[in-house]
């Protein structure tokens, strides 16, 4: 038989020759190692065969064409004949590569399994680790970590060894996974940023290098435009990295660019433990922040309030989370991380998109909800829960600005904003703090795409000497500039008092404002509260009147003359509002109000204000 010339394919030249004449070589053998611009190419045998003669040597120049062996016998030479390349091997393949097996190495270093002292001290202070939470707020298989191989900027100080041992990922576990991919078919909707700071490296202290990787993260998080949630635990800026080039590190890029975030993506921050410094301003600047009960968030931890002279405080001292539930910092309290990762995942859920298997409480208890005394109490949180989905409704802010309610909840699905007045506290009057909850939360909501339902019951603004003293003009104005603007459908629906200033401010500023303005039938409407307008409009009548019983008489005859003229279906003749509904239809005019309104896209706010 005619033998094969085996031709060089490339312009190099020979390193080495690894047959000898007389070998044979099956189909694949590699027969030579040819280099071209500093790369080793393989000549291999293109058929079964016997090596007849050499051609070349080492150290040879090669053109293309060049002939380089020449093979006999094809396909005779049998079980003598060289293997070619291992392809099936039992069990994993390319574990015995040296590189393959440093990578893996490298990468197991990090993990929790190869420290368990750090895990020890984490389980000794009740906690999990930074890697826990992270894999309990993702679905499983979903995670994809960015710099687990990164370490401390300490190279000039301390062996890498010890860096790679103790500084794994330099103090920040941060990637891209699937979040409540129950819930949501869209494989897109899934994604989520997931950052936690590790307070086993260097008590999560903020580092050169982890600043590096969340300015990466917070870049994912803007081209994606998907949520991103931070676990904050750390105690801020970090002294002891050697390796950088400058001096005070304010040129650092993190925390312009996370605030650039706002009003892009949603954020949501959760901590537990101590928080302090820089890790509490990235707490900040998020859309929503969730709590332990065991936290301390301070803009200064210990060291700083004693540097600064002010003083020595033990860390739990500073922030605890009895001050910061009631001053408005934290939105959600949890009993613990396990609890505080379900309900990062509950909030991500609102900016996924809208849910299926929904149910509706029955909608005909809402009738007797507003009691018709019309000075009898109520529990608004009960009329919120009662109009939603079945447990769709979470709070936000709950033991700050008591005076009203800001909640998501979702609609057959849908998911929305709440807000709503408190008629247990100070029977709904809007403060200066209730005017500051009410906006952000608009703001929140539309930056978001959430449409905006109102539930309104106020005697209008707190008025007062004393509130005054708050800022109450400039505070109470929120809203009206914030509702005046925003971009995502509102709807308001008057469950008892819509009275002055306080009703507009709930409405987006006039009863035209919304979609619709709607009304149970236990609303009553006015420029001001009846009792004061009949105070202040009918003074000299009740002057004149004979006696005290005489004046109480007929003051409370011209407060009902001005309820009837006031009431709901009275002013529903008027048409300064929409309609006068049967609570128990309240959802079908949400529902279709909401299925009218186009979809709301792109980047519809610059921020959110962080109060």
């Amino acid at each position: 038989m005619m033998g094969i010339v085996v031709e060089s394919q490339l312009h190099g030249t020979v390193v080495s020759v690894l047959v000898r004449p007389g070998e044979p070589v099956r189909f694949g053998s590699v027969l030579a190692l040819v280099e071209s611009m500093k790369m080793h190419h393989e000549v291999v045998a293109p058929a079964d065969g016997v090596i007849a003669s050499i051609k070349v040597a080492e150290g040879s120049t090669l053109a293309v064409g060049d002939s380089l062996f020449l093979l006999d016998d094809p396909g005779g030479a049998g079980a003598a004949m060289l293997p070619p390349p291992a392809l099936d091997r039992d069990g994993p393949r390319g574990l015995d590569r040296p590189d393959v097996a440093e990578v893996i190495g490298r990468h197991a270093a990090g993990l929790d399994v190869a420290r368990p002292d750090a895990v020890a001290r984490r389980r000794e202070r009740g906690r999990r680790t930074a890697r826990e939470n992270v894999a309990d707020l993702v679905d499983d298989g979903t995670f994809v970590e960015y710099g687990p191989l990164v370490i401390a900027a300490q190279r000039r100080r301390r062996e890498l060894a010890d860096l790679i041992a103790n500084t794994p990922a330099d103090g920040l576990i941060g990637g891209l996974g699937d979040v409540n991919g129950e819930l949501f078919p869209d494989e897109r909707a899934r994604k989520v940023v997931a950052l936690s700071y590790d307070y086993t490296v260097l008590a999560g202290t903020q580092g050169t290098q982890n600043h590096r990787k969340k300015d990466r993260l917070f870049e994912l998080a803007e081209q994606l435009r998907i949520p991103l949630v931070f676990f904050t635990e750390g105690g801020g800026g970090r002294p002891g990295d050697t390796d950088g080039i400058g001096v005070s590190g304010l040129d650092c890029l993190a925390f312009l660019w996370f605030g650039q975030l706002s009003g892009t993506v949603p954020l949501i921050g959760v901590n537990a433990g101590y928080c302090f410094a820089g890790n509490a301003a990235i707490l900040g600047c998020c859309d929503i922040v969730i709590a332990t009960e065991d936290s301390n968030i301070g803009m200064g931890g210990p060291a700083m309030i004693e540097g600064g002279g002010l003083g020595v405080f033990e860390p739990g001292a500073i922030g605890p989370i009895d001050v910061q539930r009631t001053n408005g910092v934290v939105d959600i309290v949890a009993a613990d991380e396990a609890e505080a990762t379900a309900l990062a995942k509950r909030c991500v859920a609102y900016f996924q998109g809208r849910t299926t298997g929904w149910t509706a409480p029955d909608q005909t208890a809402l009738r007797d909800m507003v009691p018709l005394d019309r000075l009898r109490a109520y529990d608004i949180r009960r009329v919120i829960s009662g109009l939603f989905d079945s447990d769709s409704v979470l709070e936000l802010r709950r033991d700050f600005g008591l005076g009203m309610v800001t909640a998501f909840a979702r609609l057959e699905g849908r998911a929305v904003g709440v807000i709503a007045n408190n008629p247990h506290h100070l029977a709904g009057a809007i403060d200066s703090d209730g005017a500051d909850k009410a906006a952000r939360f608009m703001q929140l909501c539309d930056a978001h795409g959430l449409p905006i339902i109102t539930l309104c019951d106020t005697p209008g603004m707190m008025v007062g000497p004393e509130v005054e003293e708050t800022a109450l003009v400039r505070h109470c104005s929120r809203m009206f500039v914030t509702g005046a603007n925003v971009s995502v459908p509102m709807v308001s629906v008057v469950t008892r008092k819509a009275y002055g200033l306080g009703a507009q401010a709930m409405m987006g500023g006039s009863t035209k404002a919304p979609l619709a303005c709607l009304s149970w039938p236990t609303g009553e409407f006015g420029g001001m509260g009846l009792e004061g307008a009949v105070r202040l409009g009918y003074r000299r009548e009740l002057d004149a009147a004979g006696d005290d019983a005489s004046r109480e008489a007929l003051f409370a005859e011209l407060v009902d003359r001005m309820y009837e003229h006031g009431k709901a279906v009275s002013v529903a003749t008027h048409f300064e509002i929409d309609d006068v509904i049967d609570p128990a239809d309240t959802r079908r005019w949400l529902t279709i109000l909401l299925a009218a309104a186009p979809a709301v896209s792109g980047r519809l706010r610059p921020n959110v204000d962080t109060w």
